[in-house]
């Protein structure tokens, strides 16, 4: 009787074992080949670059990858790798059927995980091509694409292949949130060095943490790591990788971690910011933080530099304003400048191209370019510098000083304010804005007659100001302003990025004439601090009560606009700051300019400025068109007060700063300047 059923266990036993194998068979057989199979991408941390190839930094993401290559890693991390995770890589052919006998019984005798039964081969195959849920059927899976990939991937070079492949794409552990993949992420997160870089026992604790990553982080669990390390340097010593002395050495190391900022520490950061948002709209924001993107960037070093100490020299002090300043090479319309005064960890908010302020004078280019658009001969075209009474706005000039009749020319020269309203009623304010939206304002502009002044619901920033006098520069034709002139990806394609975008939006001729005034507002009128020792032109602006202070001007080679003011309020005066007199357009912001622009000239300057083949043609103009707005016989220049009872304060500049647009289409208070 027992040997009755001793037989039938046995014929059961046969009849399971022979069902398992037809099981396991199956699922085999079941499974995908690896050539239908794509690979997932383990990802990578995007670098940015400055225009000399410098670099600025990586942008930030849950994951930190940089893929290097078998000559980057030292030998002693394979070594160790192989010691402690797969002992007899060298010899299988993806499946370890004897490493798995001997994990099961080192598990076994110790009552927990200390040896896995995967290959490197099988982990990195779950790595790259499956999931990691815990069934027989992923671990079936798992060997057959183990055994496939050794096929494809054989012999030494194969091998090779294989180990360096995993050393680049297992996860070491995560540290304030994020993720190192690869050995080159680790060794800077954990010891702030290049994978290159390493030591025997930094590459012996690194190999340790794959298979628990959690439970041997050094910064969290410190002696459980030393721990592991050790046991990785006896694992060496059993396979002859380094000797019993060597490891002891080893073992008397300190961990030494140190965690680095090379994923965490940027260079230029406002400027990162702006490149990086830009990248967000263009690609997205996950290939952006997690494809490997290498971007390269229009930014100069050089002269991020000498902004700002231009800048610092003479707003250092505290309780000083703020500056930012912006250049663009007019030719290509290349950012080659994006600096501020501020720190990025104190306020994250980018002046120099999301500061709305109100441009004063500046603005007035606007119109000229408009009247210059139209025909209007500046030399030729005469109006009257008078007080004015625009629909119950005063307008007055810095100073309460008026010329009579004056020429457009001489008027843009010497910022009249009276002028140049005189002028948008002329024209039309809806020429005014038409011609500001084509130089390169994008700015809310509500096409008010005091728009012309600077007078704006919401300001401009130092990038639009920069971008549109970049437009005068380069003969009209108007730049989409680039920051980035290459992106390479991950697999070795490149976008080409660096053709200008432009499209001619104005006469040469015209902009030839805007040109020459404006080099002689510099030579002669309120911009003459801002001299340099190469062919320039710019203008100033300053607002009422001194809040705002502007400068923007250009070579033939790069348009810079600088301001000056606090940037946490609108109402905060400058009315002192310049040794102890108020700050306007032709101080601080015209002194920053010329030192900054004449600092570097051969980045600057640019030779002279190109005389258009066909001279400017005037055109008649009706002057007079816009008088009705006008209400005459009101004299603003002793102080009186208007017809709607307002009286100007005090002023430096000779305008009011703008208040929110009324209902009705009477412009706000204009904002004018110097």
């Amino acid at each position: 009787m027992v040997l009755v059923v001793g037989a039938v266990i046995l014929a059961l036993l046969a009849v399971g074992a022979l069902s398992a194998v037809g099981w396991v068979i199956s699922v085999a057989a079941s499974s995908p080949d690896l050539s239908t199979l794509e690979p997932a991408s383990p990802g990578g941390t995007s670098i940015v670059y400055a225009a000399n190839g410098d670099r600025l930094g990586a942008i930030q993401a849950d994951v930190l990858r940089t893929e290097i290559n078998s000559s980057e890693m030292p030998e002693t991390i394979k070594d160790a790798t192989v010691a402690i995770e797969d002992r007899r890589f060298y010899e299988h052919e993806g499946v370890d059927f004897e490493g798995v006998v001997r994990a099961a019984v080192a598990n076994l005798n110790s009552g927990e995980t200390v040896e896995g039964g995967s290959t490197l081969t099988m982990q990195l195959v779950r790595t790259l091509y499956i999931s990691n849920e815990q069934t027989f059927e992923r671990k079936i899976r798992e060997a057959k694409l183990a055994e496939e990939l050794e096929n494809v991937h054989s012999g030494p070079e194969g091998k090779k292949w294989i180990l360096t492949k995993y050393l680049n794409s297992v996860p070491y552990g995560t540290v304030g949130g994020q993720t190192a993949v690869g050995l080159q992420a680790a060794s800077r997160v954990f010891f702030n060095k290049t994978a290159g870089e390493l030591e025997l026992h930094e590459s012996a604790l690194l190999a340790g943490l794959p298979q628990a990553p959690t439970s041997y982080n050094p910064y969290l669990n410190p002696d459980r790591a030393k721990a592991r390390r050790d046991q990785v340097l006896d694992a060496m010593v059993d396979m002859r990788m380094v000797t019993p002395l060597e490891a002891a050495e080893a073992k008397e190391e300190d961990l030494d971690v140190e965690e680095g900022d090379y994923y965490t520490k940027r260079d230029e950061e406002y400027f990162f910011e702006y490149v990086k948002q830009e990248m967000f709209e263009e690609y997205g924001v996950q290939t952006v933080r997690q494809g490997g993107l290498r971007i390269h960037t229009t930014i100069d070093p050089k002269l991020q530099r000498e902004a700002r100490k231009a800048m610092e020299s003479r707003l250092g002090a505290p309780d000083m304003p703020s500056s930012a300043i912006v250049s663009i090479d007019p030719d290509t319309g290349y950012l080659k400048a994006m600096a501020t005064t501020a720190e990025f960890g104190d306020r994250k908010f980018n002046l120099a191209s999301d500061g709305k302020r109100q441009p004063g004078s500046a603005f007035k280019i606007m119109g000229l370019v408009a009247a210059l658009d139209k025909g209007v001969d500046p030399g030729a075209t005469t109006y009257t510098s008078k007080p004015l009474n625009v629909r119950g706005t005063p307008i007055k000039n810095y100073g309460n000083s008026y010329r009579g009749p004056i020429t457009l020319a001489e008027a843009t020269v010497r910022s009249d304010n009276s002028v140049f309203m005189q002028l948008a009623l002329d024209l039309g304010p809806d020429k005014v804005v038409k011609a500001a939206r084509k130089l390169g304002i994008d700015s809310k502009l509500n096409g008010y007659p005091s728009e012309i002044l600077g007078g704006l619901e919401r300001g401009v920033s130092p990038l639009e100001m920069a971008n549109a006098y970049a437009t005068i520069a380069s003969g009209g034709w108007r730049n989409r302003v680039k920051s980035v002139t290459k992106v390479r990806f991950a697999d070795g394609e490149e976008d080409d990025l660096s053709e200008p975008r432009r499209h001619k939006a104005f006469d040469a001729a015209a902009m030839y004439k805007a040109t020459e005034l404006l080099i002689r507002n510099m030579q002669s009128g309120t911009g003459t601090k801002a001299q340099i020792r190469c062919p320039a032109g710019g203008k100033t602006g300053t607002t009422d009560g001194n809040k705002d202070a502007w400068f923007v001007g250009f070579t033939p080679k790069l348009s810079t606009a600088v301001w000056v003011g606090y940037p946490d309020s609108n109402e905060r005066s400058m009315s002192f700051q310049y040794n102890g007199g108020p700050v306007d357009g032709g101080t601080f912001p015209a002194e920053i300019w010329g030192e900054y622009m004449g600092s570097t000239p051969d980045k600057t300057c640019g030779g002279k400025f190109e005389r258009p083949k066909n001279d400017f043609q005037p055109q008649p103009f009706n002057r007079g068109r816009g008088s009705g707005q006008i209400q005459s016989g009101t004299d603003f220049g002793a102080g009186g007060s208007g017809s709607d009872g307002f009286t100007p304060p005090s002023q430096s500049d000779g305008i009011v700063a703008p208040t929110p647009p009324p209902p009705d289409p009477a412009p706000p208070p204009p904002a004018g300047d110097t």
